[in-house]
């Protein structure tokens, strides 16, 4: 794990170098132009603009799902771009963690930590431009998918080579992410997205209720109803 770690501190080491530099400043401006009602206030630039997303940094949860859903909107930009996935670092390692790090099928951590980081960046190129109230959370998801379905291909190749005994990454969702799967999209959008985030997120109950503007126990009480009825 140590590796991993590495990793990580290299980011981060290149991060703060260009975190305060004049193309920063630039990006956030621009930023600001185009999203006027975005609480943007004391934020200088994007360096700013990472260090008041983290959790500890005084941001209500329904502020910070607004600075990054602006973040995507603005990710062609290349500086927007680096500061979201140096947000998304964090949620990156939890989706790699979930996945035990490909254990049994990737030799290194390192390994699968960095294909989980450039499918991250290719993911924001992919979306960049569009407005995503879920933003953080539907990055990571996609993120977690796309990383399931590289180490089966993993896998599927070491086990074709006869090097690969053990059943270490499950070859499908669990039925309650297909059942949830089959929700996104349609009338029931919204639940399925919020269930996501409360189980395979462990996200808390008053997080999910600042970004859908609700009360977190109105949001419990209509989860509930909706597990009743439609998962169980």
């Amino acid at each position: 794990m140590t590796i991993t770690y590495d990793l990580l501190s290299q980011l981060r080491s290149d991060w703060r170098h260009v975190a305060h530099r004049s193309p920063s400043e630039a990006a956030l401006h621009q930023l600001r132009e185009r999203h006027p009602d975005a609480p943007l206030q004391g934020i200088a630039d994007l360096g700013d603009l990472v260090d008041a997303l983290e959790i500890g940094a005084g941001r209500s949860v329904l502020e910070r799902a607004r600075l990054v859903q602006i973040m995507l909107q603005g990710a062609a930009d290349a500086n927007v771009h680096r500061a979201l996935l140096q947000t998304l670092l964090p949620g990156i390692v939890n989706v790699c963690r979930q996945l035990r790090f490909g254990a049994g099928v990737v030799s290194e951590p390192s390994e699968t930590l960095g294909v989980a980081i450039a499918l991250a960046s290719e993911l924001l190129t992919e979306w960049a431009g569009q407005s995503r109230p879920f933003a953080a959370p539907d990055i990571l998801s996609a993120v977690r998918g796309r990383l399931r379905r590289w180490l089966l291909k993993e896998k599927a190749a070491k086990q074709a080579a006869g090097g690969l005994d053990d059943d270490v990454v499950a070859s499908d969702d669990s039925p309650l992410e297909r059942r949830l799967a089959s929700y996104c999209g349609g009338p029931h959008d919204r639940l399925a997205r919020l269930t996501y985030a409360r189980v395979y997120e462990g996200r808390s109950w008053r997080e999910l209720a600042g970004v859908d503007h609700s009360a977190p126990q109105s949001l419990q009480n209509e989860l509930q109803r909706f597990a009743y009825r439609f998962l169980v």
